[in-house]
């Protein structure tokens, strides 16, 4: 999405061409440091006999800048309905796209959107990453953990292409959060516990900017109060919140005024009204008006100049500096690479490399033999598990080879028994036939007789 900015956002080119020449006269002055240390005496100061061109440097870096543009992160945490969408609309004087949030998440889940925007000359990749859900839950004990998350994960995003072997960092989008706009609901009382764990467990990891959302929903005494004890529970409680630098003579002054005014009061709207001959941004109510960029109604005029006009440059070098070198130093670290050795010995990379690797191969070798001495205990374990398994099915095999004898011989036992039985009864059997065929041959030759005695009488 192409948006423009309010034509009074232009003077924000000084600051971003500023910044540049600022650091690198920084970065200048470091390195003739270094020089110096290095070689001692023996660098030294000369005269110029004429015009040479390096002081064209600072132009060449600011062309350069402009020409491959800039990228801004913001990250909005609030409660659903705290107007951090239309507030983001009013601090850029556009319609960012987005569909409104509802409270039945069932979770904290975070919504990133970029946008192209175009102000003169400079181009800015603008990326608003807003929590959708949060504050919604009964249980609240975890709503931070899902924007810690995320803002590790740009962290971590940005490390892995930094330590590749083929790095385009010009070209990689920069998707690390450089402010965080912490919307605080206008209650005039304290702050809720949701939002001291929240900024408590973020003020290491991103740039904190506490803001009173919707502040025209309480009266002026009670939104002086509201902020005394808003800073008050802040410190007592130790978070960090987002200073506006001082050590830069131009905007000391501005900034060391505006760091009183924390946190800013803001009210936003996308709603203009004529007011005398002008037609101005504001809120409309039964009981008067309400104007956005009227200082005497709200700081939301402080809050676009240290965030947009001033400070933007000092967010996304703190960014950098501050956040992502803590994270990468306990990620490094984590993975053992240090910077000294025990004896406070410079460590270049390749030796910690070179330690790190030894580390491993000798954790490597060690954990090569333990698991080698593992399985050969294991392998005896099974054997001898076998063994006892194979002693067994002996033991078993006997006993059954044994049954099964013993019933072989009860059964030829049987057996000779049967066939005595059946040779008796055979031989039995055998002399009855013999008796019965004796028999039979003596009533025959009776017989026979007494047919020839009867025959005879006769």
């Amino acid at each position: 999405m192409i948006g423009t900015w309010s034509s009074a956002v232009s003077c924000a080119v000084a600051p971003v061409a500023a910044a540049p020449v600022a650091a690198l006269a920084d970065a200048g002055a470091m390195a003739a440091t270094d020089i110096a240390r290095q070689v001692g005496e023996g660098c030294r100061t000369v005269p110029l006999a004429g015009h040479v061109g390096f002081d064209s440097l600072p132009d060449q870096l600011v062309n350069k800048s402009v020409s491959q543009g800039f990228s801004f992160n913001i990250l909005c945490v609030g409660e659903t309905g705290l107007g951090k969408s239309t507030l983001m609309d009013t601090l850029f004087n556009t319609k960012f796209e987005g569909e409104p949030a509802t409270h039945t998440q069932p979770g904290v889940q975070l919504r990133s959107n970029t946008y192209d925007l175009q102000e003169s000359n400079v181009g800015l990749k603008l990326t608003i990453v807003s929590t959708v859900g949060f504050g919604d839950q009964i249980n609240k004990e975890d709503s931070y953990k899902p924007i810690v998350e995320f803002i590790d994960a740009q962290f971590e995003a940005y490390l892995q292409e930094e330590l590749k072997i083929r790095r385009v960092l010009h070209a990689y989008h920069d998707s690390r959060i450089h402010a965080c706009l912490y919307f605080i609901a206008p209650t005039g009382h304290s702050l809720k516990s949701l939002d001291l764990v929240t900024m408590k467990k973020l003020d290491s990891k991103v740039n904190i900017i506490p803001i009173i959302a919707k502040s025209d929903a309480i009266s002026k005494s009670e939104l002086t109060k509201f902020k005394i004890k808003i800073t008050s529970e802040l410190v007592s409680n130790g978070v960090q919140i987002y200073q506006f630098p001082t050590d830069d003579e131009s905007v000391a002054e501005i900034n060391g005024t505006m760091n009183a005014h924390l946190p800013f009061a803001v009210i936003g709207s996308t709603e203009e009204l004529k007011i005398g001959n002008k037609m101005m941004k504001a809120r409309q109510y039964p009981w008067g008006t309400v104007q956005v960029e009227n200082e005497a109604h709200c700081d939301f005029v402080k809050l676009r100049e240290m965030l947009i006009r001033v400070n933007m440059e000092d967010l996304r070098e703190q960014t950098h500096s501050r956040h992502y070198e803590l994270y990468r130093r306990c990620k490094l670290e984590e993975m053992g690479f240090k910077d000294t050795d025990p004896d406070s010995k410079p460590f270049s990379l390749q030796e910690t490399y070179e330690a790190k690797r030894n580390e491993f191969l000798g954790e490597l070798q060690k954990k090569e033999e333990e698991m080698r001495q593992m399985f050969v205990q294991r392998v005896k374990e099974k054997e001898a598990e076998l063994k006892e398994a194979e002693k067994e099915l002996h033991e078993k095999f006997d006993r059954l080879k044994k049954l099964h004898q013993d019933e072989k011989k009860k059964l030829e036992d049987k057996k000779k028994c049967l066939d005595d039985e059946v040779n008796a009864f055979k031989q039995r059997k055998t002399a009855a036939e013999l008796l019965q065929s004796q028999g039979s041959q003596a009533g025959g030759s009776q017989t026979l007789k007494r047919d020839k005695e009867k025959k005879n009488f006769f």
